[in-house]
């Protein structure tokens, strides 16, 4: 086993999560590939055993020249050991064979390395216990041509089966983590889908009641004019017509962003004005909440109902994640032409989890659908954990502007919750 002492690779960083350590070996595969083919064929080809188990240096002049093209192969191959790793495997057990029971049996850390790969990169299942049988039969007999205790021998081929076994285990958990980025996108797109067909109720309360009062207004000044000339006749007619035309191919466009008609009715939506009842509803469940701020000038209806929505949101978040008792504050600030709602909370509630533990799995509805809301208005939201402790939720709504249509791009921020 002396002969073979195992040269690890590293582990592979799984996925590429911020802040998270990533290795030589996934940040540049390719040169750390390079190094470690080598690393290895300069210790094969230099690096003999020498008495008392030590490992002392080999003049170059002293290996023959078949040995060195074996070494050579056995290297050149490991460079390949992520794209064919079986017959990586294959080459540096063939270059070992030869060598079995010499003074040239160096070969057991490549081949360690290529029973690793085999297990990280090979896809067939098959592949690793049929290299882990030749690897150990390679052992065996370079430790019975050499006269090695059985121990040895044993020991040797476990470290064979471990190397493979690593690689296998790292495999399995890098397919795990990618199934868990699909289901989590997956789900996003899900929220998205269904928060826009809320939105899409919402407009068509909102915006569909003031088209229908502008048809009823300008069908009721046609019929009741003081003065009854004829162009004002046409005018309003034509006001009356626009308007129903207006509000057909609203209906039709909502149509197409809602798939599902909701048969619920059309009652008036909540507006910041009603945010005192939702405070009082919060703080009758246990959440300590505070208001500050305001806004100054009424707001646009479309605004109005998303700034309570998310208001509405952020408090149930904390109320769900943090529990009753938590100190809560809620934050207006009207700004020319936008308006700023933060919400911040203390995380220190009856029912607290830890800030890890409470923004594990997949994301939650409550972000995804909060940002859905602010960047179809053509604003903003972060969210995210404080540095002392709770978290912050911050949204920007500009007053005035075009809707943003389709689905915005880009990855969330801050902590799913």
């Amino acid at each position: 086993m002396n002969r073979t002492a195992p040269h690890t690779e590293p582990p592979p960083a799984g996925g590429s999560a911020p802040g998270r350590f990533r290795g030589p070996f996934t940040r540049w595969p390719r040169s750390a590939d390079a190094v470690l083919a080598t690393a290895l064929f300069l210790a094969t080809t230099f690096l003999e055993e020498g008495p008392g188990d030590s490992l002392v240096f080999r003049p170059l002049t002293d290996v023959p020249l078949p040995v060195l093209l074996l070494f050579t192969a056995a290297g050149a191959a490991l460079y390949r050991r992520r794209h064919r790793p079986v017959a990586v495997l294959c080459v540096a057990l063939a270059a070992w064979a030869p060598t079995l029971g010499s003074s040239y049996a160096t070969l057991g850390g490549v081949v360690i390395v290529a029973l690793y790969s085999v297990g990280r990169h090979a896809d067939d299942f098959r592949w690793g216990p049929v290299g882990i049988g030749a690897a150990a039969a390679a052992v065996t007999v370079d430790g019975l041509l050499a006269s090695l205790p059985w121990g040895e021998i044993v020991f040797s081929a476990f470290v064979m089966d471990v190397a493979w076994y690593l690689g296998r285990r790292l495999r399995l958990r890098a397919g795990r983590a990618a199934r868990l980025r699909q289901e989590q996108a997956a789900e996003a797109r899900r929220i998205v889908t269904e928060e826009r067909a809320h939105i899409a109720r919402e407009l068509h309360d909102v915006v569909a009641h003031r088209v229908s009062m502008m048809t009823v207004q300008a069908g009721a000044a046609r019929m009741v004019a003081a003065e009854d000339p004829r162009g004002a006749l046409e005018a309003m007619a034509a006001v009356e017509e626009a308007g129903r035309q207006a509000l057909d191919e609203l209906r039709h466009l909502l149509g197409v962003l809602r798939p599902e008609a909701e048969g619920d009715g059309l009652g008036p939506q909540p507006g910041l004005a009603d945010l005192p009842r939702l405070v009082a509803e919060v703080r009758e469940a246990g959440l300590d909440v505070t208001v500050t701020g305001g806004v100054g000038a009424p707001l646009p209806a479309r605004v109005d109902l998303s700034a309570y929505r998310i208001v509405q949101e952020a408090l149930t978040n904390v109320l769900k994640h943090s529990g009753p008792g938590t100190r809560t504050e809620v934050r207006l600030r009207g700004e020319g032409d936008g308006l700023t709602i933060e919400v911040l909370d203390d995380g220190r509630g009856a029912a607290v989890r830890s800030m890890s533990g409470a923004h594990e799995g997949l994301p939650g509805h409550g972000i995804v659908g909060m940002r859905e809301r602010a960047v179809l208005l053509g604003g903003g939201l972060d969210a995210g954990p404080r540095p002392g402790g709770g978290f912050r939720l911050t949204a920007r709504l500009p007053v005035t502007g075009e809707h943003v249509t389709g689905t915005p791009k880009g990855e969330p921020k801050g902590e799913p919750r």
